[in-house]
């Protein structure tokens, strides 16, 4: 593979990658083939139209499958059992029934989405939809009625939006760096714009989707257990447990970023066992293992109940895993395939304002290959000399960088793995995926770049 060069040009490889989304679409919607053999059927098609050696496709299909499972699997495996123990010992309910409480029946998904934007500093957009969405089922549960997507994406688009715009997020960093823009200042503007574009693309558009689909909460973490213990944890005690990742995992991203900043020695030991406790995977593992010990008590479960516990509810979540790991195959294939740099390439030429050529870019690249990062890093890196020499003000980089991120997240879809995990968690088919995730994430690019092009006019 090293010594393979794509002949291809960008046409001809947006060409078999638009025929290749088509072929999925038709399969998964018309067919009604399973989306895991169509995603490995149509990413091997792929990589024989787009030229990628014989000899090196299979090791292709299975470094993009692996390579999503390594950041998923885990992640959604020790969700789903911190979830399910949560739902179990009655805690999910103690929690909604509190938030209503407080809140009340009409405040209640926007206040799981202003809970999730605050979660959703530290944590990354994976890792917190996994954890929170035990408490968003179960306070939709709880007001009941088919209102799955009013709650559930308030809170998914909570987390995507901090993801998107906010370090210490990895796509503003790392696009940060390549522009040599202030990390300071891209904070500051990105907390400026996320609520706004939270409110538009999330809490208003999660409004009008579920009156467009209604869906029932599905069974991911199990289904609604009539027979709640006679002591059920406190919501406090549930919301401690739940609290803990994000505290281990915040020990992960502020070390990390103070380590940029020069601030710390992250090479330290000390420094290095707490960025460890504080890797999601390594941060959900602890809090699973608490979760056992402080939740499994309430049912008077100790042993083989509680192994038999966690072994149902990894059923369930296999399914969204292997699917989610799929989709990052077909978009790995894409990836090497070329087509993003061939994209970046002819999209650079067209002379348009640095502004709107990273934002452009980026949006395009995404839709093409489906990686976020790779998009944003790509355009980064491609847009970079012209930021850095072009004499913008401190203000001005930092919008240039945020709208590449705006850009990167614009309509996902099949060829992202992130689609297929919000699709699954929500018990949504690919068709109703396309009609809400898609249209929110490109909602919220634009908005978002819309924001962060004000903010450049004025400055």
């Amino acid at each position: 593979m090293d010594e393979w060069t794509q002949t291809l040009g960008a046409g001809p490889l947006l060409g078999i990658a638009l025929a290749a989304v088509v072929l999925i679409l038709f399969l998964v919607i018309k067919v009604k083939l399973h989306a895991l053999l169509v995603l490995i059927v149509v990413s091997l098609l792929t990589a024989v139209a787009t030229g990628i050696p014989l000899g090196s496709i299979v090791d292709t299909l299975v470094d993009g499958f692996g390579s999503t499972l390594g950041s998923v699997a885990l992640l959604i495996g020790l969700g789903a059992i911190l979830g399910r123990l949560i739902e179990s010992s009655g805690g999910a309910k103690a929690v909604a029934d509190k938030m209503v409480e407080i809140f009340g029946e009409k405040r209640a998904a926007f206040a799981l989405g202003l809970t999730s934007l605050i979660l959703g500093f530290p944590i990354f957009f994976d890792a917190g939809l996994v954890v929170m969405l035990p408490i968003i089922f179960a306070v939709a549960r709880r007001i009941g009625g088919q209102n799955l997507l009013l709650y559930g994406f308030s809170g998914a688009a909570a987390f995507s939006v901090m993801h998107v715009f906010v370090p210490p997020h990895p796509g503003p960093v790392s696009a940060s760096e390549f522009f040599g823009a202030n990390l300071g200042i891209v904070l500051l503007i990105g907390l400026a714009i996320v609520v706004p574009t939270w409110y538009v693309s999330g809490y208003l558009w999660a409004k009008f989707v579920n009156s467009k689909y209604p869906m029932i909460v599905p069974d991911l973490f199990g289904a609604t257990d009539e027979d709640q213990p006679e002591n059920p944890p406190s919501a406090g005690t549930v919301v401690a447990i739940l609290a803990l990742p994000l505290l281990l995992i915040f020990l992960n991203t502020g070390l990390t970023s103070l380590g940029t900043a020069g601030v710390v020695d992250t090479s330290q030991t000390w420094a290095q066992a707490l960025i460890l406790l504080g890797n999601s995977p390594i941060a959900l593992l602890i809090t699973a293992l608490v979760a056992l010990l402080v939740l499994g008590k309430f049912r008077g479960q100790n042993g083989t109940a509680l192994e038999k516990l966690v072994d149902g509810t990894l059923g369930p979540v296999a399914s969204v895993i292997l699917i989610t790991g799929a989709g990052g195959m077909f978009g790995g294939v894409l990836r090497t395939s070329g087509i993003g740099d061939a994209l970046a390439n002819t999209l650079s030429d067209l002379g348009m304002p640095v502004i709107f050529a990273a934002y452009v870019i980026a949006a395009a690249l995404r839709v093409a290959q489906g990686s976020a990062t790779v998009a944003l890093v790509t355009t980064a890196g491609l847009l970079g000399p012209a930021v850095t020499t072009g004499g913008f003000n401190a203000v001005e980089v930092a919008a240039i960088t945020l709208a590449a991120a705006a850009g990167s997240v614009f309509a996902s879809h099949v060829n992202d793995s992130g689609f297929w995990l919000v699709g699954r968690l929500m018990g949504m088919d690919v068709k109703t995926t396309l009609k809400t995730w898609t249209v929110q994430q490109s909602i919220e690019s634009v908005v978002g770049f819309v924001l962060v092009l004000i903010i450049y006019a004025i400055a």
